[in-house]
């Protein structure tokens, strides 16, 4: 029991689940954000063209109320925390490259040559050319 225990604490005092754990506190804070922006504004100015307030559309089958409203409001805020999100991210990882050092690819060497006599793309180790039937100096390197 006490191996568990040890192992237990390594895993939650390790640095990622500590960020983990960071992160979802945020998101959930950030959720309650959008919810308020969505429930508040998005969908009162959406009630004003339903000429009804937007998250209370709903319909009856028998006695059981199906809350349409209320889902698409939901897809409503779906859409804005993932909108929020991939800002975030993609603003996130434009700040952690600023630093880095882009590295350049080195040029890649030629695979072909221009024959010169009829200036027709050969391969770089011929040594006659497939078109004329000149024959082609060989480079030394």
């Amino acid at each position: 029991m006490k191996k568990f225990l040890e192992e237990f604490k390594a895993f939650a005092l390790r640095g990622n689940v500590i960020d983990l754990a960071v992160g979802v506190i945020i998101g959930a804070a950030f959720q309650a954000i959008v919810k308020s922006l969505t429930d508040d504004i998005i969908s009162p100015l959406l009630g004003l063209f339903a000429k009804t307030d937007f998250s209370y559309l709903s319909f009856f089958i028998g006695e059981v109320e199906i809350r349409y409203g209320a889902f698409i409001t939901a897809i409503i805020n779906f859409i804005i925390m993932a909108l929020m999100i991939f800002l975030l991210v993609k603003s996130m990882n434009r700040l952690a490259s600023i630093g880095q050092k882009h590295e350049e690819e080195p040029p890649k060497a030629p695979t072909v040559k221009t024959c010169p006599y009829c200036f027709t793309e050969i391969h770089i180790e011929a040594t006659r050319c497939p078109h004329c039937t000149s024959e082609l100096e060989i480079k030394q390197s």
